[in-house]
């Protein structure tokens, strides 16, 4: 099975107009589909902005909504599948989630954050209750997180036992958090034997300041590509192929002991 080319759009966009965010996934997706890419990930929020207050009511869609539709055409036009986070309007409830469009244009999975951070998410958003969403792409068994999820070990873990080989974590990563992207997500990779592809927003926004330093960690903990701070799209390879002998080698998964973890919960 070949590599699965993978690129990573570090952007925050233009908070506040989808429109606009929606150009610049396009020019994205045909940069990527230019480099090979397969599989196009954009940050947390990517479609309305992070910082967007009063509006995420009025900038939230449902799931299959206009905004959707837009990028299932891009998806379609490119040939390749997106992943892209955003406010998810269900009927009075709204989420931050992420949604993953395959190459044809079919949504294929869309996951709802779990772990909420801070006082802006825990006001406009329910958590969401479902920790493991996969899908399937060219053979590679893709699962959907987003951002504060990816630091709790048991989410990457669940995602691991249920079969994940590359785990998608839009984000929205702000300072003095550097060392989740530095540190974090590569060991996260490596306890876990999977794949973690971590996309950041970058710069000011609102309150906040996007660290960048997106990355594509594998599972023998090294860094398979990472962004600086600014703009950037970045490409990386999902090797099965190295993913089959680092689990081989590696003894994490085969040598758990559940019965010992029962505190856990």
């Amino acid at each position: 099975m070949p590599p699965l080319r993978t690129a990573l759009l570090q952007s925050s966009g233009r908070p506040g107009s989808v429109a606009r965010n929606i150009e610049v996934l396009d020019a994205a997706a045909g940069r990527a589909a230019a480099a090979g890419a397969r599989l196009l990930v954009c940050p947390e929020m990517f479609l309305t902005g992070y910082a967007i207050g009063d509006d995420v009511p009025r900038l939230a869609e449902a799931a299959d909504g206009p905004a959707a539709q837009a990028v299932a055409a891009i998806a379609a036009r490119h040939g390749l599948a997106v992943h892209y986070g955003y406010p998810e309007r269900d009927g009075e409830r709204i989420f931050n989630a992420a949604q993953l469009i395959g190459p044809d244009g079919v949504a294929l999975a869309n996951y709802r954050k779990t772990h909420l951070f801070g006082g802006f998410e825990q006001q406009w958003f329910t958590p969401g209750e479902q920790p493991v969403v996969q899908a399937e792409l060219d053979g590679v068994r893709i699962g959907l997180m987003i951002c504060y999820d990816v630091e709790f070990p048991e989410n990457v873990r669940a995602h691991a036992l249920a079969g994940t080989d590359l785990l998608l974590v839009p984000t929205a990563q702000m300072h003095p958090f550097e060392f989740v992207a530095e540190s974090v997500v590569p060991v996260r990779a490596f306890e876990s034997q999977l794949y973690i592809a971590y996309v950041n927003r970058t710069g000011p926004e609102g309150e906040f300041e996007f660290v960048g330093l997106s990355c594509l960690a594998g599972p023998d903990g090294t860094v398979r590509t990472r962004a600086g701070r600014g703009e950037e799209l970045v490409l990386g390879d999902v090797d099965p192929a190295l993913l089959t002998g680092s689990r081989a080698a590696n003894p994490y998964l085969r040598d758990r002991r559940p019965g010992l973890y029962g505190s856990l919960v």
